[in-house]
């Protein structure tokens, strides 16, 4: 058995300390040699995890940020190859999702002893995602966010960024699921989830399952502080629709903004747009899971 390893070199201070406890654990396992690519900001992922693919390689660990997963994931869907994921970001979204293991001893041991599992990809305006896709307010905290600050503070430092945007206006918003019927609202933010939780255990989308066949969205509307308030409180109570709240699931989504937002897919920020496609594309990504 050979496993690729996709590694993002800025996310291991020690980088030949972390391939050699990777090296040693495969050896341990009676797996071969890996082969070992690391990423550039040229060479995110993708390509390398089809060069891996076209090596016949047994299975593909990635090692990054949410964005290396899914650049790997890219590379590797429908091709049959499963995916392994060893955490070292910030927000890690699908590992901690799918319950995967943040320690590097305990992910290794799933990567190369556990278990396929078939999950769903969401595509949005042509790029896939894994986790979650978002326009307007979330895009914008991620947007200013650094990356020293994610370091020092983890996961903490988007909270401290989501202070800057509590009074950003609200943008006009159509959506339209699945041919039905279009609804219309102001929206701060819009959240699609192929998963559910965020960092911390907040439960975003807690319908959201990675295996159904379906996507879950979320319109938020808020302003101000005791906007924002209020709307956490819907959040953690799990309320389908109120004014500030309104949850739904899909095949496909069309949105359009009056205006232009900043978009992202699994924490990394596209651009700006007015208008979001998106489609789920059941089971097709093979990750590997705990036994």
């Amino acid at each position: 058995m050979r496993a690729a390893v996709v590694v993002n070199p800025t996310k291991h201070p020690d980088g030949d300390r972390f391939r050699a406890q990777v090296t040693e654990a495969m050896a341990a396992y009676g797996w071969s040699e890996p082969l070992w690519l690391e990423t550039t900001p040229e060479e995110t992922g993708r390509g390398l995890a089809e060069a891996a693919v076209a090596e016949q390689v047994d299975v593909i660990l990635a090692s990054g940020g949410d964005g290396t997963v899914t650049a790997c994931a890219e590379g590797i869907a429908g091709r049959g190859v499963p995916l392994a994921v060893l955490p070292a970001g910030t927000g890690n979204i699908l590992a901690r999702n799918l319950g995967l293991p943040l320690a590097l001893d305990e992910a290794l041991a799933v990567a190369l002893n556990g278990r396929d599992r078939r999950l769903d990809v969401g595509n949005a305006n042509g790029h896939p995602f894994v986790a979650m896709a978002g326009i307007g307010f979330d895009a914008m905290l991620l947007d200013s966010t650094s990356e020293p600050l994610k370091k020092r503070l983890g996961w903490l430092a988007y909270s401290l960024s989501a202070l800057r945007h509590l009074w950003a206006r609200p943008a006009r918003a159509r959506l339209c699921a699945d041919g039905g019927r279009v609804l219309r609202r102001r929206a701060s933010g819009i959240i699609v989830g192929n998963v559910g939780a965020l960092q911390g255990g907040v439960a975003l989308l807690p319908g959201a399952e990675p295996d159904d066949g379906l996507l879950d969205v979320m319109v938020l509307t808020a302003r101000g502080w005791s906007g924002w308030l209020a709307l956490t409180v819907d959040v953690f109570l799990r309320r389908a629709r109120t004014g500030r709240v309104a949850r739904s699931v899909f095949r496909e989504l069309r949105v359009q903004l009056d205006r232009p937002q900043l978009w992202e897919l699994d924490g990394e920020v596209m651009g700006t747009t007015s208008e979001l496609v998106v489609v789920v594309q059941p089971g097709r990504l093979l990750v590997r899971v705990p036994r």
